[in-house]
């Protein structure tokens, strides 16, 4: 065991006794009075913390086991004891808890300072955690919530991380991230809808949505404006929101892929959100309609995962044709392949360029050029899927939005592009 020196022993110290105020001041706020108080505050919380770190200095083998198994007793007699109405063990774990912080403010003082900072934050996070999870979260919420932690912490790891050169370099952990990313999207929206009521909850949706596909939200909404042409309005600037995320989703897979290639994409998305959100949001300084649009339903797992699984199958296969084109036909197969894929959905053929990016095939100027171009052809596509879909006037204002995007993104790209 290697002895600290003084004034390493005498930070540790201080940090312990820090986290023991902090944590105890909290616990004194609810321990309440007479003969129903809990049997910790202020002063227990404190001298716990610093007999984790005396117990971590003193060069006396198993000394720490043996406090932690004493302070653990201790916790269970007064748990045992205790006349509270409360039956829950918050503040003997806390207790235990925090002579185990006392010990590792003695280690690594600055990670010390943060477990115990978390620690005071969850304890006075209380009723808002319990509101949480009682009342705001549903059912279906909290089963898609659990069944996403599973798969990110039990399957996501499992999946080999080295590229394949078939896929274009795309690796399959990332791919199988991003099916992650897209899952977590669509809970995040269809909470949205339920937290922020109608109007804003349709905004929310409509952005949520196009992390899935812009070209079906375009056309599910324009539907949607054929059935309630009152509210054109405000379905158009929730299917304007699809683009906002194209480009966040585009950035967030160039990034995962290629980190010099989402830095150098980060102004130009940047630009083309701002350009998407400022018409998309117009509709919420209108006034409402004297009848409220329907909300979307949402009695069922907001989880599709069949859509997920297809967007990265997508993303694979115009990977593999996307990287077949340039080796092929050089720079201009790729743009034509670009174009090509991005007919039907912007996301693949920007994935598959940000792994050319990765491998080295590619050059910064190159990639940015072929992410306009793959945006540029899939705003037509869903410009004339918002004509078919939902009329004329529902798709001048999605086309308002779509190019108003677009030709903020090529500014971006021009101004960036100047010697």
């Amino acid at each position: 065991m290697n002895t600290p020196t003084s004034s390493a022993a005498m930070s540790g110290l201080a940090v312990a006794l820090g986290v023991g105020l902090i944590v105890g001041i909290e616990r004194e706020r609810r321990k309440g009075d007479g003969d129903r108080r809990a049997a910790a505050g202020l002063r227990t919380f404190a001298i716990t913390a610093l007999a984790g770190a005396v117990a971590q200095l003193l060069p006396v083998p198993a000394l720490v086991p043996i406090g932690a198994a004493l302070v653990a007793a201790l916790a269970a007699v007064s748990h045992w004891k205790s006349r509270s109405s409360d039956p829950g063990m918050t503040t003997e774990i806390a207790l235990f808890a925090t002579y185990m912080i006392g010990v590792l403010c003695v280690i690594a003082p600055s990670l010390g300072a943060a477990c115990g900072t978390v620690l005071a934050l969850l304890l006075a996070a209380r009723r808002r955690l319990h509101r949480f999870a009682t009342e705001l979260l549903s059912e279906h919420e909290l089963h898609d919530g659990v069944l996403l932690a599973a798969l990110a912490l039990v399957v996501l790891p499992l999946i080999p991380s080295g590229p394949i050169e078939m896929l274009g370099g795309i690796a399959p952990r990332p791919l199988a991230a991003m099916v992650l990313l897209i899952m977590a999207i669509q809970a995040a929206g269809q909470a949205a809808v339920r937290w922020l009521g109608v109007r804003g909850g349709l905004l929310g949706a409509g952005f949520a949505s196009g992390f899935v596909s812009s070209t079906a939200t375009v056309a599910s909404f324009g539907d949607r404006a054929r059935e309630q042409p009152l509210h054109t309005g405000l379905l158009a600037g929730a299917a304007a929101l699809s683009a906002v995320a194209t480009w966040v989703l585009a950035l967030a897979m160039t990034t995962a892929l290629s980190p010099g290639a989402g830095l150098a994409l980060l102004p130009v998305a940047l630009a083309g959100v701002a350009g998407a959100a400022a018409v998309g949001l117009l509709p919420l300084l209108a006034p409402s309609p004297a009848v409220a649009p329907e909300a979307p339903a949402s009695t069922r797992s907001a989880l599709r995962p069949r859509e997920a699984l297809a967007v990265a199958l997508a993303l694979a296969l115009v990977a593999l044709l996307v990287g077949t084109a340039q080796r092929h036909f050089g720079d201009a197969g790729l743009q034509v392949g670009i174009a090509l894929a991005a007919l039907v959905d912007a996301h693949a053929p920007v994935a598959s360029l940000a792994s050319l990016h990765a491998a080295g095939t590619l050059p910064t100027e190159r990639f940015i050029l072929g992410v306009l171009v793959a945006v540029g052809t899939n705003t037509l596509t869903r410009c004339a899927v918002a004509l078919a879909a939902g009329g004329r006037n529902y798709a001048l204002r999605v086309a308002a939005a779509l190019m108003a995007s677009l030709a903020c993104a090529c500014a971006a790209a021009i101004w960036l592009s100047r010697p």
